[in-house]
């Protein structure tokens, strides 16, 4: 992959993009293999590989510059803006919408936010496609609300330009802090969910819920982690840390019975929807804390199903589950060495089957997907 912002020193985002990629996917499994050294792993599967570039179905561009002259990219620590709009990792249609938004950003006057001087409305557009239908959803992040009547007067011409912009919504975070977003929603569109399909399988992404950045892969580590469960004799499994229920959902037959925690209520909304599409009957899915949801059951089910964020499941959940047992574990984890952690802590189980995705080429970053099964007890 070339990218110009990286030749001239601007954009080093890409750590390893002077390295080849099948150097990257080498290194990445060497990385994994030794972090897991001590645990026996029966079967390593090959690395699953990502395109090298327009992979990504997400831009999250800090706004600088000025209100006629926006720039939408990154920020460096001192101060210095680069403009990423013609980044090699988003799709080509993405620099389209950049180019409509940066004359949107003048129409509407949203003066973007200075950091040095604390001033300026705009901080961030947060842009998403579904690659099931090409459709888009804008975040536009401020400051406050003072911008947002000229917002909305200006968002007619907006949706013109931009037909395929069909989600659309301000997102007030008013902290002068390099966070993305706020607590704050406004829906700016009557539309507020973009459909997305992954293997037959519809989920659905709203405003504030998570959702993969690399589609092509994140299929594919869907639609693996349901092979390896059909493989089973699974009757009722958890969907712990669940998101939109992607995991869950390709895995759970009309026979089996769900249960799906996932502490972001907008993500467990999209989940619910998918279940009611698939025609699911046994499923239910809560917006809880997912380790506070898994220590006070008693009853177990047949799998267990986590995809934490990096800092992985933790003590506390790693001693009920062991102390529990049920008869399966599939870990999908976005950061191997708390993943390493983590199964240390779940000393009865054995590692069957493990394979890297690539979700994230030219970084040193990847998910893994580990199927661990309880040993059979001494006799």
């Amino acid at each position: 992959m070339q990218c110009a912002r990286y030749n001239e020193g601007t954009c080093r985002s890409c750590q390893w993009l002077e390295k080849p990629y099948p150097q990257q996917l080498a290194d990445k499994q060497q990385h994994l293999a030794e972090l897991l050294a001590s645990h026996p792993v029966r079967e390593w599967l090959p690395a699953y590989a990502s395109k090298p570039s327009a992979f990504r179905n997400k831009a999250k561009m800090v706004v600088s510059g000025s209100v006629e002259r926006p720039l939408l990219g990154m920020l460096h620590r001192d101060g210095s803006a680069v403009d990423l709009c013609d980044c090699p990792l988003y799709p080509p249609g993405f620099a389209t919408v950049f180019a409509v938004l940066k004359t949107f950003i003048a129409r509407a006057g949203l003066t973007p936010y200075n950091v040095a001087r604390r001033r300026g409305e705009l901080k961030y557009l947060l842009l998403t496609q579904s690659t099931f239908s090409g459709a888009f959803m804008l975040r536009i992040v401020l400051r406050s609300e003072t911008k947002l009547t000229q917002l909305q007067n200006a968002l007619p011409w907006l949706q013109q330009q931009l037909p395929q912009l069909l989600v659309i919504s301000a997102n007030i975070q008013p902290v002068h802090q390099a966070i993305m977003e706020g607590a704050r929603e406004i829906p700016l569109s009557e539309q507020q969910t973009l459909e997305e399909q992954f293997n037959q399988v519809p989920l659905y992404i709203r405003p504030q819920s998570f959702f993969q950045t690399n589609p092509q892969v994140a299929a594919a580590l869907y639609d693996t982690a349901r092979h390896w469960v059909a493989e089973l004799n699974v009757r009722s499994l958890w969907d712990l840390f669940c998101g939109v229920g992607g995991f869950g959902l390709h895995c759970a037959t009309q026979h089996t019975r769900l249960t799906g925690i996932e502490i972001n209520a907008e993500a467990i909304a999209c989940a619910r929807h998918s279940a009611e599409r698939l025609g699911l009957a046994a499923v239910e899915f809560q917006a809880l804390d997912s380790t506070g949801f898994a220590i006070g059951k008693e009853d177990v089910p047949d799998l267990v199903i986590v995809n934490p964020p990096r800092r992985g499941i933790g003590v506390e959940l790693c001693q009920y589950l062991s102390r529990m047992a049920p008869d399966a574990i599939l870990y999908s984890s976005c950061n191997a060495q708390t993943m390493a952690k983590d199964m240390a802590m779940l000393a009865d189980y054995q590692a069957v089957r493990i394979q890297l995705f690539d979700m994230f080429p030219h970084t040193a970053h990847y998910e893994v997907l580990t199927l661990l099964q309880r040993n059979a007890p001494a006799v």
